[in-house]
Formats: C-alpha cells, sequence, structure tokens
C-alpha cells in the first residue's frame, strides 16, 4: 500500500476519534453544566432566598423590631404615665429611667416629650422644648396627628451631636386614652448599616430594606455592584437597572420570588414584607456568584476532557504506529528466517536498479540454493529443514554489509543484492557464502547437519529490468547444480568447488 496513503489514513482515523472524543465529553460535561445550572436556579428561587429571608427577618425582629418593642413597653409604662399625670416635677426621675432603658436595652438614645409642657427629656436631662414652627420638631407634631401607635423615621439626633439616628417614636395615653406625648428609643444608622453588613457578609446576599414608596431605607455600606465592584449605595429601587420597571409591581405584590436582569447579569430577587417596620425586605444574589462553583467545576471538567483526549490520541497514535510497524514487518519480513521476503524485496529492488542506472554504479546478485534439501526434509523431518533455513538466514546476516540486501526468494532459495559490488567482487562473496555454510553445522535434536549450496552471480545491466537481473543469476544457479552442486557460477567463469 502507497505509504501516503497509510498516513492520510491514519490522520482521518485520528481526527475522527478526536471529534468523536471531543464531542462526547463536551456534550456530557455541557449537559451536566446546565443541569446543575438549573438545579442551581431552582434552589436560589425556591429554598435559599425564602430561607435567607427567614433568617435575616428573624436577625431583624431581634435588632430593629427589639427598639419597637422597647418603645412600645415605653408607651405602656405605668410609672411614665403617672409621672406625666403628676405634674413632671421630678426631672430626674425621667432622666434617671430614661437611661436605664437606654442602658439596659442597648438603645442608642432614648427620649420623651411631654404634650402637656411641650419639653423634650432625654438621657441628659431637659433637651429643649418643641416648637410647632421648628423644621427639627415637625416629626412630633406628625406623631401627634398619627392614626398609628408608632412611626420609623431618621432624623438627627441633637442629644448626640446630630448623630443620623433610626427613631422609633411612640404615641403615648394617659389613663383615659388621652394623648399625653411620644416617647421612643433610637439607633444610629451607621449601627444598623453595619447589622445589614453583616447579613450580607453571613449570607453572601445584598439587602435592603425599602420603604413603601420604594425608596431604600437602609442599606448596608459595602453595596457591590453585578461584577462586584464597591459603590454608592442605591437611594431607590427605581435606580437599579432591571427593577426600574417592575418596581410598583414588586411593591403591590408585597412578598414572592421574582428575577431581573443587570448590568447584563441575572438577579434572584426575594421580597418579604415586615409588617412592625412597615418596610420591605429585599434580597437579592446574583447569579454569577451562585454558579462561580459549578462554572470552576466546568472548567475544570473541560480541562480534564482535553487531557484525556490528549492522552487517548496519543496512545491510539502510539498504537497505531505500533502494529503499523508490525504489519509493516509481517508483510515484508519471512516469519521463518527474519530475512526480506520477494514483496520487500521488489520494493528494495528497484531502489537499487534506479540508484545503479543512476550514477552508474556496479550492483551484483547471488542466488542460492541448499543442495538435496527434499531429502533433508524427507529423512529428518520439516522442522529439521526450518532449522537449517534459520541457521543460512543467520550465516547470511553475519557476513554481509549492512548495504547489502539478502533474502528468503522461495523454499529453499535465498537471494543477496550486493550494491557498488562487481561481478569479480560479488562472486568472492558467494564463494565466502558457500564455504560458510559448508562448513557450518547447523544443529537440531542434539545432531549435526551439514548442508552444501549452490549459487549463481551476475551483474546488473544499466536499465536492465529486475526481473531480468534475478532470471539470471537463477539461471546460473541452476547452471551451478546441473555440474554437480556445491559450486558457484558467475556470468564469465565457473568456479568449482575448490575455488575459495
Amino acid at each position: 500500500m502507497n505509504p501516503s496513503r497509510l498516513i492520510s489514513d491514519k490522520a482521518r482515523l485520528i481526527a475522527a476519534l478526536c471529534v468523536l472524543l471531543s464531542a462526547g465529553f463536551l456534550a456530557t460535561t455541557l449537559v451536566s453544566y446546565y443541569v446543575s445550572r438549573d438545579a442551581i436556579r431552582e434552589s436560589i428561587t425556591a429554598t435559599e432566598l425564602p430561607l435567607t429571608s427567614d433568617n435575616v427577618y428573624s436577625e431583624i425582629q431581634k435588632d430593629l423590631v427589639r427598639p419597637i418593642l422597647i418603645s412600645s413597653m415605653m408607651a405602656r409604662d405605668t410609672f411614665l404615665r403617672d409621672w406625666v399625670i403628676a405634674g413632671e416635677t421630678d426631672v430626674e426621675q425621667m432622666t434617671r429611667y430614661l437611661n436605664e432603658v437606654m442602658s439596659h436595652y442597648g438603645a442608642f438614645s432614648s427620649f420623651f416629650v411631654s404634650e402637656v409642657t411641650s419639653t423634650y427629656y432625654s438621657t441628659k436631662g431637659v433637651l429643649k422644648t418643641v416648637d410647632p414652627n421648628e423644621a427639627r420638631d415637625a416629626w412630633y407634631y406628625r406623631v401627634r396627628d398619627l392614626s398609628d401607635p408608632y412611626e420609623i423615621n431618621v432624623d438627627p439626633d441633637l442629644a448626640n451631636r446630630d448623630a443620623l439616628t433610626i427613631f422609633i417614636n411612640y404615641r403615648v395615653f394617659d389613663f383615659q386614652k388621652r394623648f399625653i406625648g411620644a416617647t421612643g428609643v433610637g439607633l444610629t444608622v451607621d449601627t444598623v448599616n453595619r447589622l445589614i453588613d453583616d447579613y450580607q457578609t453571613r449570607y453572601e446576599r445584598t439587602i435592603y430594606l425599602v420603604d413603601g414608596k420604594g425608596k431604600i431605607t437602609l442599606s448596608g455600606k459595602n453595596t457591590v455592584d453585578a461584577h462586584g465592584t464597591s459603590r454608592a449605595a442605591y437611594s431607590s429601587i427605581t435606580e437599579i437597572e432591571g427593577l426600574r420597571d417592575q418596581a410598583e409591581a414588586l411593591l403591590k405584590a408585597g412578598s414572592g420570588s421574582f428575577e431581573y436582569q443587570s448590568q447584563g447579569l441575572r438577579h434572584f430577587l426575594n421580597v418579604r414584607y415586615i409588617p412592625e417596620l412597615k418596610w420591605y425586605l429585599f434580597v437579592i444574589k446574583q447569579e454569577n456568584r451562585a454558579l462561580n462553583s459549578i462554572q470552576q467545576t466546568l472548567y475544570l471538567n473541560l480541562l480534564l476532557c482535553f487531557i484525556i483526549t490528549a492522552v487517548v490520541l496519543l496512545i491510539v497514535h502510539l498504537t497505531i504506529n505500533h502494529y503499523q510497524r508490525r504489519l509493516e514487518t509481517m508483510a515484508t519480513t519471512d516469519n521463518l528466517t527474519g530475512l526480506a521476503n520477494r514483496h520487500a524485496l521488489d520494493i528494495l529492488l528497484d531502489q537499487q536498479t534506479r540508484e545503479a542506472s543512476r550514477h552508474g554504479s556496479p550492483m551484483s546478485a547471488i542466488m542460492l540454493d541448499i543442495d538435496h534439501f527434499k531429502s533433508l526434509n524427507d529423512s529428518r523431518g520439516h522442522l529439521a529443514g526450518d532449522q537449517v533455513l534459520r541457521g543460512i538466514a543467520t550465516t547470511l546476516r553475519n557476513s554481509l554489509r549492512a548495504s547489502d540486501i539478502a533474502c528468503r526468494w522461495g523454499g529453499e532459495e535465498f537471494l543477496v543484492v550486493l550494491a557498488n559490488t562487481d561481478l569479480a567482487a560479488a562472486t568472492k562473496v558467494a564463494c565466502t557464502l558457500r564455504d560458510s555454510i559448508g562448513q557450518n553445522h547447523y544443529a537440531f535434536d542434539g545432531k549435526p547437519i551439514a548442508v552444501t549450496v549452490s549459487a549463481g552471480v551476475t551483474t546488473y545491466r544499466t536499465n536492465e529490468s529486475r526481473e531480468s537481473f534475478v532470471a539470471r543469476a537463477d539461471s546460473l544457479l541452476y547452471q551451478a547444480k546441473n555440474e554437480g552442486r556445491n559450486r558457484v557460477c558467475s556470468e564469465k567463469e565457473d568456479i568449482d568447488v575448490s575455488t575459495s
């Protein structure tokens, strides 16, 4: 077969295996990735975010709703109401009371504003007198007219150097249900923001507290965008890409799971209404963060697929080369003797005759035949004959140059082609081979076997066909046999058995 055809077929086979393996691995990896991705998405919307909302809600109840309960307790406190009804005569008593509330419950501040005297009491004593014409006191007159028992608002705290504070302002009534003032506690915005930062870090989510108009009342300081970059906090959900168009629907729905696109990435959102705060809890998770682990697994699997494919193709390549060499050896080597066979000789002889014709260099051939080989097979058996054939092949390999060609021509015949060798030199080689074979005893079954050979020697003629070249050597061999065997016959002279 044409070697280039073999190479082409092998390349096509390896390419086909590469495509099949790559397609198989890629399909399996991608199917696994997409199934895992869909499962993660389902888990986020159905389990993770609702569970996170529940946990954050519990934390808010502990950290933010607790001040509402404290304020509610203060509004119903018998001491506070009795003190107001008694005429607010001992300011020190109210100061101690507010300090006790603040220190015992860990509030940032506590206060009471009297409707009767318009006095603002704090942990430091009388702070001021509220005035309906004072903008900073507008909150009190708003609370006085509330239909609800309390409100939450964010204002500077005059008692604490105007630190921005979240106040729980609770309406206070006497025992006849008459409004007598407002009381409550405050938490600094920074404190609450740190709490939300803690939630975000703990749950790896973005968390907002949103009022009924979509304003983001509280968020963490360390807000990050979809690509993980720190940025200034939003002031309203209408500023968030993807939520802008559905903000009203989200607030109207009150609770549930939603999805939106922002900055080219998918986001999952869980909304929960907090009735105690009258705010909405927004818990957001970016898909890219959720998929980081399986994306890394995808890349690792693709790398492993590439490595496995490369290893398999290398093994296939080496295996094909190995068996190709074995097939080539089997196709060009005589199984019994290990010498070249007729097929190999045809190829090699074509090359040698072209070289000899091109350069005009001498080339000779020796055709050898074992004398009385049939009698040997009949008397000692074919296995003995095979042993002799192997022994003669060994003698030929040991006696010839690396550039010479020795092949088993057929049966008990051997052909030797000698490059750059004229007739005289070739005849000497033939005589040497005849003598070496005749002197060797080839052992079989513990007994030596002696054989002789006859040989015909010829030299190549320019542009002669290989068939004619070999046929002349074969003709001279039969001449040697006809003249008594154990002889070497060349084209110009006969050399008898005594010639060395």
